[in-house]
């Protein structure tokens, strides 16, 4: 029963305020190094077979802290089909301007149905596929017996929680995916169980515990309970979800930023912020 922990990148100069998408040279602030070395503390404790991470220079420095926190010395392994949702002509844009496109609507309510304009746009359905089968392959080469840890971004995780939950892809606008937050999915051979999700809180002890395994054995009964309890849910943007104009319907709106522009936790999710 391999146990996948999953963490957003921790925040950075662009957080809320432009889709940054792959663009190079965009890396963690100092808030979000901050975060990255308490995820690492964090963590310590959790043996991990491996730390995969998208190639992006944001998650590189998320994983590469928390990597450095383990009592061993690993390497960050990459995988692009981690790498963030390929935006194309939306890559580099403001929220705000993009919040008056009518496309965000579409993001917001059936990203299912979306594929980002530009030659080199992505569908979301597309970007699921490809991070959901780099899950499932890690999965298999690192063994039934792994815990490990894959770094990567807002859209990609929500796809994947997505998956683990049996639930439509329009439906993974209502997941909240903060910066540098923790999500644990354990996939066994009957179906995969969401242990946590944008846990932004829990203490040492409790995540150690993520690792045991069933005496028994595979049971769905047992698998449930273990870990099964959500952490806690917000960090340094804040926990005040509120409707604004220009927020889709798909997932929480939050208080608009400076000249009106929507803040955002999830990428093309809005986010919540004090």
């Amino acid at each position: 029963m391999t146990v996948v922990l999953i963490v957003r990148h921790g925040l950075t100069a662009s957080t809320g305020k432009a889709l940054t998408g792959w663009l190079p040279g965009i890396s963690l602030d100092d808030r979000g190094l901050a975060q990255a070395t308490a995820m690492a503390g964090r963590l310590a404790s959790l043996p991990l077979a491996a730390v995969v991470s998208s190639p992006l220079e944001r998650c590189l420095q998320t994983a590469t802290t928390i990597a450095s926190g383990q009592a061993d010395s690993m390497q960050v392994l990459t995988d692009d089909r981690l790498g963030e949702c390929k935006y194309g002509d939306w890559t580099g844009q403001s929220l705000r301007k993009l919040a008056r496109d009518p496309l965000w609507r579409v993001v917001q309510a059936h990203p299912s149905a979306v594929t980002f304009p530009g030659p080199d746009g992505e569908s979301m359905s597309g970007m699921q596929q490809r991070a959901v089968t780099a899950v499932r392959g890690w999965n298999e080469k690192l063994g039934p017996d792994a815990t490990y840890l894959i770094c990567s971004h807002g859209d990609v995780i929500k796809a994947i929680l997505a998956d683990a939950l049996g639930m439509h892809l329009d439906m993974s606008q209502r997941i909240q995916v903060d910066p540098c937050s923790l999500s644990v999915i354990r996939y066994t051979a009957l179906r995969p169980f969401v242990l946590r999700m944008n846990d932004t809180g829990a203490d040492a002890a409790a995540l150690a515990g993520l690792a045991r395994r069933p005496a028994s054995g595979p049971k769905a009964g047992a698998d449930a309970q273990i870990g099964g309890g959500a952490g806690t849910v917000g960090d340094a943007l804040g926990d005040a979800p509120g409707d604004r104009p220009g927020d889709g319907p798909g997932g929480p709106g939050g208080p608009a930023g400076p000249g009106g522009a929507p803040q955002v936790s999830g990428d093309t999710q809005p986010a919540r912020r004090r």
